[in-house]
């Protein structure tokens, strides 16, 4: 009788280890969901685009066993685009692989005398051109390489970005020889003289200061210069 019901539970353990060591049928992915924590431009990666980049590098994942998706390879096919700053993927129970993408934040849009056209962005990368109306930048012209935009200028553009009034005040900045800068305004017929960048804060604000107790006064077309290249002056040379 012990025998017998030894023989039972061993029977009974041999099945259970079968059936449930058995590896279950592969879970297919379905479709891949993107989203974009920030709108800099505007529809640009949605799942449509993402996954026509996938599908160029044969990364792909529709269709396949979710299992043998590599998430850290799609991440790193991505993270390519000059673009995008950061991305994540990961796999949800549902079989969808979801794409979070931090894209890239673009402070200058450069137009310089060498017949190059790109992107600066707040760490100093350069990034391609993007037709896009999303966002309003400064336009840097005149001899602006990309080294002294990517190492001094990005800066600057991060400052303008940041500051309410400058960002709505500056239409271009233009790179004279030796770095030197002058800025064309939005509002007033007049080129701001800044000369080297250093101390750009302080220069910036006593213009803002000559705005408000001067021009608001005299009128904003009575100067067609104003420099402030030199500490603690202003020097305005009026429109003949």
């Amino acid at each position: 009788m012990l025998s017998l019901a030894m023989l039972l539970i061993i029977a009974y353990l041999c099945t259970a280890f079968t059936v449930f060591s058995k590896k279950p049928v592969g879970k297919l992915c379905t479709d891949i969901e993107v989203t974009t924590k920030d709108t800099t431009f505007s529809d640009l990666f949605t799942s449509r685009s993402v996954g026509d980049i996938l599908k160029q590098a044969r990364l792909n994942p529709i269709g396949k066993d979710i299992d043998s998706v590599s998430t850290w390879l799609l991440e790193r096919e991505l993270s390519e685009n000059a673009l995008i700053d950061k991305v994540e993927c990961y796999k949800t129970p549902s079989g969808k692989i979801r794409i979070e993408i931090s894209q890239k934040t673009p402070v200058l849009r450069v137009f310089n005398s060498y017949g190059e056209n790109f992107l600066v962005d707040d760490k100093g990368s350069i990034m391609p051109q993007v037709s896009s109306n999303a966002f309003h930048l400064p336009v840097v012209t005149g001899q602006a390489s990309k080294a002294y935009c990517s190492n001094t200028l990005h800066e600057f553009g991060v400052f303008l970005q940041h500051d309410a009034f400058w960002n709505a005040q500056v239409e271009q900045i233009n790179v004279l020889s030796g770095n030197n800068i002058e800025i064309v305004p939005r509002v007033g017929n007049h080129i701001i003289y800044l000369g080297q960048l250093e101390n750009y804060e302080k220069k910036l604000r006593r213009v803002e200061k000559f705005y408000t107790k001067a021009l608001n006064k005299i009128g904003w077309n009575k100067y067609e210069r104003i420099n402030v290249e030199l500490s603690n002056q202003i020097i305005c040379t009026k429109r003949k």
